[in-house]
């Protein structure tokens, strides 16, 4: 399974099973294992970098176990193929977005004039709140 120019992935990586799925179908539901769930252990791939590997690992994904085992279920469509090409794509999505290393971060600083204006602004709405006051009685 090609994911890029560089990045080749081992069918005998993957492994599906297939399920029942849910939703419309008719009697052909009950029957028909067309749902497929695609399994790619990331952790001990031989075929991933490590530096892909490491942002993978990294990723925010609900389907990346804590094991480093990516897990994909589709059953959008009635037909098993179909669904397992979708699987795969969906793969190939997720190890590509960690094939692109992370954007650096430009530190930025606050300008000198929005912090003089949100004083400002402080001040007036605290000026505003006094106002409202009953004034002492001494």
């Amino acid at each position: 399974m090609r994911i890029d120019s560089r990045l080749h992935i081992d069918e005998s990586e993957l492994s599906e099973r297939f399920v029942r799925a849910s939703g419309p179908g008719g009697q052909h539901v009950n029957k028909a294992a067309t749902a497929v769930q695609l399994r790619f252990d990331a952790a001990h791939s031989p075929s991933l970098p490590d530096s892909v590997r490491q942002r993978l690992l990294t990723l925010s994904d609900p389907r990346i176990t804590t094991t480093g085992e990516i897990v994909i279920f589709a059953d959008r469509h009635r037909s098993q193929a179909r669904n397992r090409q979708e699987a795969r794509e969906r793969l190939a999505a997720v190890l590509a977005r960690a094939t692109r290393p992370a954007k650096r971060r430009r530190p930025t600083r606050v300008p000198r004039s929005a912090k003089k204006r949100r004083l400002e602004n402080k001040k007036r709405r605290s000026r505003r709140k006094q106002l409202r006051k009953p004034p002492p009685t001494d």
